[in-house]
């Protein structure tokens, strides 16, 4: 049985209030194209910084501690897959994939690999904008959100303020894509989430009955949900509608 105490909506991200300016790290080999995307971005009061080495990204994400990297798959050195596989061994940092228009299995694989979205090249900056904004309004705790704001559903319990889950005290390693699934299907306990209704949280845009990367986000949440003790069939898929939240089975 799900236990709720003060969930507001069905997701818990929350617009950040004013700050300091976003820091990126941009992995883009093509320097011309990365010129247009860092002075776009910094127009709109984004702290841009480019490394066009693979190879050299893990010592610049360590020295530089960004907010958030955009992550090419195609890199002098090192892929962006093996790049993005590596970061999410150690650390948590939001990751938005540069995938080649039309490669479907690159974005699934980035989505598994732990990227928390992706945009398509070649790029239109305002959505590229649009979706860094999301993904940092995401990743950011809730300012002061309540203690309360939390769902508990047998052993697993989730923290919105913190945005954080564990099992049995056990954490679960989630993405910011990851927690607002969790997040969104725990809140619907017993009741047909639509993808099309996931998609619109996790991405901000509808669902157009062919984009998979719902489903491999699904089974990367319900692999780490695995990993930490519970039941892989804590998420249930309904056939033709959507995945359904089914407890702590």
């Amino acid at each position: 049985m799900l236990a709720t105490v003060e969930a507001r909506s069905a997701s818990p991200a929350n617009a950040a209030s004013p700050g300091p300016r976003p820091k990126v790290l941009l992995v883009e080999d093509n320097a011309r194209l990365a010129a247009s995307i860092r002075d776009y971005l910094q127009k709109h009061q984004v702290d841009v910084h480019v490394e066009g080495d693979g190879l050299a990204v893990a010592s610049r994400i360590e020295r530089l501690r960004p907010d958030l990297v955009i992550l090419d798959l195609m890199l002098p050195g090192k892929d962006g897959l093996a790049i993005c596989r590596e970061l999410r061994r150690t650390d948590r940092t939001p990751v938005l994939m540069l995938t080649a228009k039309g490669e479907d299995i690159d974005q699934v694989l980035g989505l598994e690999m732990g990227a928390d979205d992706y945009v398509v090249k070649p790029v239109e900056p305002r959505v590229l904008l649009a979706r860094i904004e999301a993904i940092l309004r995401r990743s950011r705790p809730a300012q002061g959100a309540p203690k309360e704001a939390k769902l508990a559903a047998g052993r697993l319990e989730i923290d919105a303020g913190r945005r954080s889950a564990a099992i049995a005290g056990r954490a679960l390693d989630l993405t910011t894509g990851d927690f607002d699934i969790l997040w969104l299907l725990a809140s619907r306990q017993g009741s047909v989430v639509t993808r099309d209704e996931i998609l619109r949280v996790v991405r901000g845009i509808d669902y157009d009955g062919l984009d998979r990367s719902i489903d491999a986000r699904i089974c990367r949440l319900r692999r780490k949900l695995h990993e930490a003790g519970g039941a892989e069939a804590m998420i249930k898929t309904v056939r033709l509608r959507g995945y359904l939240f089914a407890g702590d089975a």
